[in-house]
């Protein structure tokens, strides 16, 4: 009777969160497109930049361009994530005006969805006073506004991380078709969504699905056999690495390879608090995953299974001399993991693009996360992805946005150097 009433009031908690959503999110007449390209120009005193023009196009046709308002803000639509070529027009620049690197007057940019933001300086006279490299003098807004979109970041990647160093932490497995669970969390959202189903509902069913099918139902499909047949975890790993490539060009073949969008909220208007600019859809995001992220640290730490999970952790046969069913235990560890995934590839195909890779994509920054916080650890894993996620963005402040992942990754291996065993690291493995 306890676990139906618990149920129940799941149930009504999630209808509850739903109608909330709806009613903050309004009604869902989208833009032509999520993914968009911003900036800002300012010149040398401070004042904004009126007037430039700034091109984006593609090698297969693809052509738009934005005008710098009376703020100095730009806008240019993208039709998804992709190499765009990006052209300021130097032309448009004010008298005495001018690029402090020349090169930012055409350059490539990898854009994988949502918002991207590029940073332009100017500089007086004719420009070419920067020589191509070192740190951008950035606004104090600036760097608020970095800093809030890798928070936000780092909550997405945390979805994930916290999966992964659960199943790690009670398995021992390295699984790399985690981030492919992603992708079909935010897939199966996509075709419940196409079916006729809003997304707020579609959502929290397709992360329903993804926890039982891909994860209770893939751990007894496929790794409990395995583990009753005393299978390595080298070969695992090598099986997960399989899985995930099948798991990948099977979504590209039933979905196709081209990024798309769910039928609401695929375009949203921004919104200004203080110094930072940023959606709706992104805010509320953010705070259903800080809530999902509390509950299953709490579950972990109070609830007789999380205490379960603490001890199949530590010591799987002596937990299971004690009478503790460690299958179930597994069972339900990569059930709620699956749902935290599918949970993460919904809020990434809401606030950039669906695309049959955008697992594989934030692969390495979710293991980069889990092994930063601490492997096995839950707080760890939290802590590890708030961490790396903010890195990513401020590191396009010192290096091009398009190799900012690789500042992130770096300021791990310095960080392990120091402390090996990751910034929370410790001897139990969860908890």
């Amino acid at each position: 009777m306890a676990s139906r009433a618990r149920a129940a009031g799941l149930a009504g908690l999630l209808a509850l969160v739903a109608l909330f959503a709806g009613a903050i999110l309004g009604p869902s007449a989208a833009l032509a497109a999520d993914t968009t390209l911003v900036g800002n120009l300012t010149a040398p005193d401070g004042t904004p930049v009126e007037g430039v023009v700034i091109s984006v196009s593609t090698e297969d046709g693809f052509a738009e361009s934005g005008t710098t308002d009376a703020a100095g803000d730009f806008v240019v639509p993208l039709p998804g994530g992709g190499t765009y070529q990006i052209e300021i027009d130097t032309t448009t620049l004010p008298d005495g005006i001018a690029l402090e690197k020349p090169e930012d007057a055409s350059r490539s940019l990898l854009v994988l969805g949502g918002e991207k933001r590029i940073l332009t300086k100017l500089v007086e006279g004719e420009g070419g006073g920067g020589g191509g490299g070192g740190f951008i003098d950035v606004t104090g807004d600036q760097f608020i506004q970095l800093l809030f979109d890798g928070v936000l970041f780092g909550v997405m990647i945390a979805l994930g991380a916290l999966g992964l160093n659960l199943v790690f932490g009670t398995t021992g497995l390295t699984n790399f078709s985690h981030g492919d669970l992603l992708t079909l969390g935010a897939f199966t959202a996509l075709l419940l969504n196409e079916a006729g189903l809003h997304i707020i509902i579609a959502g929290p069913i397709a992360i329903v699905i993804a926890a039982i099918l891909f994860g209770w139902g893939q751990n007894k499909v496929l790794w409990r056999p395995l583990r009753r047949r005393k299978t390595g975890l080298i070969a695992m790993m090598i099986i997960s690495i399989g899985l995930a490539i099948v798991i990948r060009y099977g979504v590209a073949l039933f979905f196709g390879n081209g990024p798309s969008n769910y039928n609401q909220y695929a375009g949203q208007p921004g919104i200004d608090i203080g110094p930072v600019s940023t959606t709706p859809k992104a805010l509320i995001l953010a705070g259903l995953a800080v809530i999902a992220l509390t509950v299953t640290v709490i579950w972990v730490q109070r609830s007789r299974i999380g205490k379960a999970t603490r001890a199949v952790s530590d010591n799987p046969a002596l937990a299971s001399a004690t009478g503790i069913d460690v299958e179930r235990v597994i069972a339900v560890v990569w059930t709620v993991a699956a749902g935290l995934a599918a949970f993460g590839g919904v809020y990434l195909g809401l606030t950039q693009d669906n695309i049959w890779n955008m697992g594989q994509r934030v692969l390495l920054i979710i293991f980069a996360s889990v092994i930063l916080g601490g492997l096995g650890t839950v707080y760890g894993a939290i802590v590890g992805a708030l961490v790396v996620g903010v890195f990513i963005q401020l590191t396009s402040l010192v290096i091009p946005t398009e190799m900012k992942t690789v500042g992130a990754l770096f300021v791990m291996i310095v960080i392990l150097m120091i402390r090996p065993q990751g910034i929370l690291g410790r001897r139990e493995r969860v908890g």
